[in-house]
């Protein structure tokens, strides 16, 4: 039985109010730190799986050290507590029964209770030690890909935000092309969620840019989905709302095509053409027939008169 311990609100020491002071509610979120936790029995493959994702989450992995009689889907205030107190949003419990063998469970929290819970079984493990290949740096940012057009079912999209959100680990302004070590791939084929860990390599090629090959570094998990318990639609909405200091000023007037093009539409006043001075040329207008005879005489006489003045000035 965990006995809950009311937030402390005040504090003695400046070390006390710094402490609060980053755990207080921010524009900007710190990197959300995971709790690991075990059951009281455990196999040898939950073990595994533990200990290689808490590899992959470091330094943002808190293990706990003792084994828990905890069951998350009946009762999850412990893990409330505990998020409290290590000031952590993610947890991953592993546990083995009788009724759910190798089972694991991923959860989230949200303003200190829980949000999204999803229970998984282990069907094929292999452990991160049986591959040969190099291992990533501590507090490397992976790039996670979902596969696969089951992920686009209601449920399965929740469930797919959640194991983004658990795996994605720190949000660094800006990544080096050095920088991205590993690709973490869940792939969704009905109820069944294939977890791939690669280690990217960067080879020589003909440009600038490297040419990059994907190495298969570990683990490797094949899940079933066993349980869930997800928010509401509302508490969901309310979870993923954006602080107004970081929405984008809405600029009027202004789309994008299916290109990602932006168009702009101009508002101008009404403009007269009326009064525009536009130039008139004379062979462009249309005169009447009589005006056309008379204007066609006078040009006539005007060349006779100009050859006169041509013989006289022979003679």
């Amino acid at each position: 039985m965990v006995k809950q311990v009311g937030r402390v609100t005040k504090t003695k020491t400046h070390k006390g109010k710094r402490v609060l002071e980053d755990r207080a509610p921010k524009v900007v979120e710190n990197d959300k730190t995971a709790l690991f936790f075990r059951g009281m029995k455990t196999s040898n493959v939950v073990t595994d799986l533990m200990h290689d994702l808490h590899a992959l989450k470091k330094p943002l992995a808190v293990q706990m050290k003792r084994r828990n009689q905890y069951y998350p889907f009946d009762d999850e205030t412990p893990f409330e507590i505990f998020a409290d107190k290590y000031d952590a949003s993610l947890f991953f419990f592993g546990a083995n029964s009788k009724k759910h063998p190798n089972s694991v469970t991923f959860g989230r929290m949200h303003d200190g209770h829980l949000l999204d819970m999803v229970g998984l079984k282990v069907v094929d493990y292999k452990p991160l030690s049986e591959f040969n290949v190099d291992k990533i740096s501590v507090g490397a940012k992976p790039c996670v890909i979902l596969e696969g057009t089951d992920w686009e079912e209601p449920s399965m999209r929740r469930i797919g935000n959640l194991l983004v959100d658990w795996l994605r680990g720190p949000s660094p302004a800006k990544i080096r092309l050095q920088g991205l070590e590993h690709v973490i791939s869940l792939t969704c084929i009905g109820t069944k969620i294939l977890l791939r860990v690669y280690r990217t390599q960067l080879k020589k090629s003909d440009s600038s840019t490297p040419r990059v090959e994907l190495v298969e570094m570990g683990p490797r998990a094949d899940f079933e989905v066993d349980r869930k318990k997800l928010a509401s639609d509302a508490l969901f909405k309310d979870a993923c709302r954006i602080p107004q200091q970081l929405r984008a000023k809405a600029r009027k007037n202004t789309s994008q095509d299916v290109f990602g093009s932006t168009l702009a539409r101009v508002h101008i006043g009404k403009q007269n053409t009326d009064e525009i001075q536009l130039r008139k040329v004379k062979a462009l207008k249309k005169m009447p027939k009589g005006q056309e005879a008379a204007d066609g005489q006078n040009e006539e006489s005007g060349d006779d008169g100009d050859d006169d003045d041509v013989e006289e000035m022979e003679e």
